[in-house]
């Protein structure tokens, strides 16, 4: 993946400097030579026939195995990941970006070498190209095959959205790839916001993917992701570490002055709650901390973006306005994926600005409250909870059963 990225390195004579050979010119695809073979026989251990091969400049980068619609795409699927093994053609597979699976009833499921079945995505989206929507018309395979392996797109997810967290190569889900995007849109005219995906759909990877899409497009960038848990913090110096990102992670509020008012990293963590005796991130401990440790005239380095994690606990305004004053050109951008009541969603936006992008599925809401979510690409059992079920809740609820009781039912 390295040498597709990046390019590779030769040196033309012994003496000379190296030069940089581009394999696949990312920023106009129209450039490349794009085809698709059918049943191509690769000899192996044992010689395996994949039903489509996606070529660009002669490089295998995805491989779709078809079925009949009243074949399971899970067949297809398991023949994939056979294929993928020692005893048959694993060798083939070194330069593969995607690995898909397909009918005409379910549509396309798509993932990366040795994703396990149950990981396999489908990408969802609302719209496509008309010529896209011509040609596939009430076909889902057609549809989404044109909207996930257009040529366009298809180098773009190769380009911007593969990632190896701590040696496992994963790619992006739909509303991942969308909120990075749209985000990059909002970096491009200094505009905060909020990001709201549910719990469980990637935020970690959407912060690596947009850092790193910062570090790439804005001269002098610099990244400030703050959490107020430990468990949090952690999870996020693990993610940028499982991508070969250093991230310095603050001990005080002199630490993180000392930092900013440096330029050496690019990457920071600051953990809210260190500043206090509180297990909970407590702001205004943070704020005293930090504030009492600027030096007169101070002014952070480089273009600062700060990335406020859970962002529906600090939405008192406070935080917003510290890092303002503090960092006064910094964009701030919120996450959250925990559901905003609607006094919190008012507060959290007058604190952070408009929604940057939303994404949620199917839920059941009383009053204003989401009781439970359905989950993609998870390996946890829910279901959507039926009318009947939310009424018997709130029943039970407004009786004063216990929190375990209610979540038995």
């Amino acid at each position: 993946y390295g040498l597709l990225r990046y390019g590779v390195k030769v040196r033309p004579e012994v003496g000379e400097q190296t030069v940089t050979v581009w394999l696949i010119d990312w920023e106009h695809p129209e450039n490349n030579d794009f085809a698709v073979a059918e049943e191509v026989t690769v000899y192996g251990v044992h010689t395996k026939r994949p039903d489509l091969v996606l070529y660009v400049n002669g490089i295998a980068l995805g491989v779709l195995e078809l079925k009949r619609s009243i074949v399971s795409v899970s067949e297809g699927i398991r023949q994939s990941l056979d294929s993928q093994k020692k005893e048959f053609i694993r060798p083939f597979y070194t330069t593969v970006q995607l690995v898909l699976a397909g009918n005409d009833t379910v549509g396309l499921r798509y993932g990366v070498i040795e994703t396990p079945e149950k990981y396999w995505l489908r990408w969802k989206e609302a719209e496509a190209p008309a010529e896209v929507l011509a040609a596939a018309g009430d076909n889902p395979l057609l549809r989404e095959l044109g909207q996930l392996c257009g040529k366009a797109r298809l180098l773009e997810v190769i380009h911007d959205f593969m990632v190896f967290d701590a040696g496992i190569k994963k790619t992006c889900r739909h509303n991942q790839y969308f909120g990075v995007r749209a985000a990059e849109k909002r970096v491009r005219s200094r505009e905060g916001g909020i990001l709201w995906h549910t719990q469980g759909s990637g935020k970690s990877l959407i912060m690596v993917w947009l850092a790193k899409w910062i570090r790439e497009h804005v001269k002098d960038a610099r990244v400030l992701i703050l959490t107020d848990r430990t468990e949090l913090d952690e999870q996020i110096e693990k993610v940028f570490k499982g991508v070969s990102e250093s991230i310095h992670r603050t001990k005080s509020g002199a630490d993180l002055v000392r930092v900013l008012n440096a330029s050496e990293e690019w990457l920071i963590g600051s953990l809210i709650h260190k500043f206090s005796a509180s297990e909970e991130g407590d702001i205004v401990e943070f704020l005293t901390d930090t504030q009492g440790h600027l030096p007169k005239g101070f002014h952070a380095k480089g273009e600062i973006f700060v990335f406020v994690d859970e962002c529906h606990r600090t939405q008192s305004g406070k935080l917003h306005d510290a890092m303002k004053a503090i960092l006064p050109g910094a964009m701030l951008i919120a996450f959250t994926g925990t559901p905003l009541l609607k006094s919190d969603k008012r507060r959290s936006i007058e604190t952070f600005g408009p929604y940057i992008h939303t994404y949620k599925y199917d839920e059941a809401v009383r009053d204003g409250v989401v009781l439970d979510l359905r989950y993609e690409a998870r390996d946890i059992d829910q279901s959507i909870t039926s009318p009947a079920k939310v009424d018997q809740w709130f029943e039970l609820k407004t009786k004063g059963l216990t929190d375990v009781a209610r979540a038995q039912l």
